[in-house]
């Protein structure tokens, strides 16, 4: 790869649009269709959109994201507090699957962008960008 291919598409601009799920080649034009279903291309710039293989990759930062801030949470709050169990496992629950729901997409959106700016799996320059 080229010093040229490098700067064409810098990845760190990439990475913040795909964290906003946004296309990472113009940053206006939604990243998903649904949920988690990312786009055949960008409604606002035509980039095609469809190479993406992001697979496992975004669940896995997801857990580990999760986990990481809720085992810090739990230790201070019972460490601290001392809830009711079952109140405890209620609030942690429900804030574990509303973070979890939040960061999924841009996780997904992340690992797109970085895959876009890269050009891996097919994001190359014969796509015709």
């Amino acid at each position: 790869m080229t010093d040229t291919d490098m700067t064409d598409r810098p990845t760190k601009p990439a990475i913040w649009r795909g964290l906003r799920c946004k296309c990472p080649n113009c940053g206006e034009g939604d990243l998903f269709d649904r949920y988690l279903h990312v786009t055949d291309s960008c409604p606002v710039c035509s980039e095609p959109l469809h190479h993406h293989r992001a697979d496992d990759g975004p669940a896995y930062l997801t857990i580990l994201i999760v986990g990481h801030l809720l085992a810090v949470l739990i230790h201070v709050t019972w460490s601290h507090f001392r809830p009711e169990p079952l109140v405890m496992v209620t609030i942690f629950m429900v804030f574990c699957v509303g973070l979890s729901l939040f960061l999924l997409p841009r996780m997904k959106g992340m690992i797109v962008a970085i895959q876009w700016s890269r050009r891996m799996h097919g994001f190359g320059s014969n796509n015709g960008s």
